[in-house]
């Protein structure tokens, strides 16, 4: 049976994430579906619904993380933990392409969420174009919380 997370709770991770995708960093604002409060250790791999195992999430890195916990490392084809937004800092593993369209994976966890979650997807790559233009992106002091 789908257990939601109570309100009170989504409310706090999503004021927590800013209102932007901890993963993929798209703002909830322009999102053409809305977002969803994630299980980073899934609820099937024993995950609990407490706050250090939430994220906020869009629907597209939601649904391509599903219950994966590990992806392979494109780069050296190891089998690595994917990014923990509660554990850690999303500039460490990720930076943004020159012209700030594309996340690009600093480290084999990066990589590994990169690839696994598909977070330049091409309708994610055109709203950060359309974005940019308007001086909207990339998201300024968006750091979560640990």
């Amino acid at each position: 049976m789908s257990e939601r997370t109570p309100e009170p709770m989504r409310r706090i991770v999503a004021a927590r994430a800013r209102s932007y995708c901890e993963y993929c960093r798209c703002w909830e604002q322009f999102a053409t579906e809305s977002f969803t409060v994630e299980h980073i250790k899934p609820r099937q791999a024993g995950g609990e619904t407490v706050l250090e195992n939430l994220a906020w999430s869009c629907f597209g890195c939601n649904g391509h993380k599903h219950t994966k916990t590990q992806a392979r490392d494109p780069e050296t084809g190891e089998k690595i933990a994917l990014y923990n937004p509660r554990q850690q800092f999303w500039s460490e593993h990720f930076s943004w392409s020159d012209d700030f369209t594309e996340v690009i994976g600093k480290t084999s966890c990066g990589r590994a969420t990169v690839e696994a979650l598909r977070l330049n997807r091409f309708g994610v790559v055109n709203l950060r174009r359309l974005l940019r233009s308007a001086n909207l992106h990339p998201p300024q002091n968006v750091e979560s919380d640990k």
